[in-house]
């Protein structure tokens, strides 16, 4: 258990694995674990109401730290009362750091010691972000949990990437490895900064970030030297950033055992269900990631035996709900394939509504089915309760 702003307990373990049932409290509520958290990114669930995002099931969901400093700004976020008040959602929010983005989205990004300097996507003027701003972007929005300013490196090159895609990286990256060198220590230098920056200790967790890549010696390295510092909790940053899904599971393997056992651990970014059951099998707490609602937005359904493209034209008659296990609005209300293939292809928004709400319950109904298989130590049930584990790739409509 730990004090301060959050308090994390653990409440069962599977045997035979590092799984654990938790619950983690905030000054804004509590989330049991394994928990996935939505991601609202400019402190909205595009075309969702929180209402709708609570009836998911969603306990705690993610702000990007990046987008709401740009646009509506963090000093206005906290003059309207941080972002719980503003957006109206009353349980825990995570932020981000916003140098991800920053670095990624930015062709002209320029990255050295005192953090990232980038064009912004409102208005093209030019803004800093390093360790001290994003802590003090973070406090002004009052997020319940923040995350440390990082390094986050891109993915080495990899044997299914085009000859032009590893080119292009290569041409970016032109030594991989003094890359990841470079990004571990410079990640720890900026913790250490982001710590004494953190101006709100009492209120906001800070978590801390392992970087790292693919490289499991300077995983272990910079799991070691983060741990040094005494946070509420920790994360595995810097990876499905162009993994493949083997590099992933190897990554995470190895690196959740090494965090703290008493803390919350956090996996970054990963979102597809085998990833997930794999890290949480591994001993992580938390997870994040936009699939649900990016697919949802473009018609692409998650059920228990994999995806259903609703724009196909198999739908146009198809009178079954996405699918018949679910009890989310879409599917408990009864509508059809058809009708949400119609709203597609009509450009209707109603249909990314209801498949964004779909999606999102199909991975909290996930994160229900792996609590219950740990406080019931029936692990290996998941495997036969949702065939969509055993896929390795991503198969076409059924």
């Amino acid at each position: 258990m730990t004090a301060g702003p959050l308090r994390f307990e653990v409440l069962a373990r599977a045997s035979g694995g590092q799984a654990r049932l938790g619950r983690v409290s905030t000054p804004h509520g509590s989330f049991d674990t394994p928990a996935f958290m939505p991601v609202a990114t400019a402190a909205a669930m595009k075309g969702l109401t929180p209402a709708q995002v609570r009836g998911t099931g969603s306990q705690v969901i993610l702000n990007n730290a990046y987008h709401l400093m740009l646009r509506p700004g963090s000093a206005r976020i906290a003059e309207m009362g941080g972002s719980h008040r503003l957006m109206r959602w009353a349980g825990p929010i995570l932020t981000d750091s916003g140098g991800y983005q920053a670095y990624s989205m930015s062709d002209t990004a320029e990255l050295d010691e005192d953090g990232v300097t980038f064009r912004s996507f409102v208005d093209g003027s030019r803004v800093h972000l390093g360790p001290e701003s994003s802590m003090r972007v973070q406090n002004e929005i009052g997020a319940d949990i923040i995350m440390a300013f990082d390094d986050c490196p891109p993915a080495a090159p990899h044997s299914t990437e085009s000859d032009e895609r590893r080119q292009a990286r290569t041409r970016r990256v032109p030594d991989h490895r003094r890359r990841m060198e470079e990004a571990h220590e410079r990640t720890l230098r900026w913790l250490g900064r982001c710590v004494r920056a953190h101006a709100r200790p009492a209120d906001q967790a800070l978590f801390g970030i392992v970087q790292g890549g693919t490289d499991l010696d300077l995983r272990r390295r910079s799991a070691e030297a983060t741990c040094q510092f005494d946070l509420p909790g920790y994360a595995i940053g810097g990876v499905a950033v162009g993994e493949g899904t083997d590099a992933i599971r190897q990554v995470v393997e190895f690196t959740a055992p090494l965090l703290p056992s008493d803390r919350p651990r956090y996996l970054m970014g990963v979102g597809y269900e085998r990833d997930l059951v794999m890290a949480v099998a591994a001993g992580v707490d938390m997870f994040d990631c936009v699939l649900p609602t990016r697919n949802g937005r473009n018609g692409n359904a998650f059920t228990r035996t994999g995806p259903v493209r609703l724009r196909n034209a198999c739908h146009a008659d198809d009178p079954r709900p996405i699918d018949d296990s679910c009890d989310c609005e879409a599917c408990a209300s009864g509508f059809s394939r058809a009708y949400l293939r119609h709203l597609f292809m009509a450009e209707e928004m109603l249909g990314p509504t209801l498949v964004s709400v779909h999606n999102i319950r199909h991975f909290q109904r996930l994160m229900l089915d792996i609590r219950t298989a740990i406080r019931e130590d029936a692990w290996s049930a998941l495997a036969l309760a949702w065939p969509c584990l055993g896929r390795r790739d991503d198969p076409q409509d059924h």
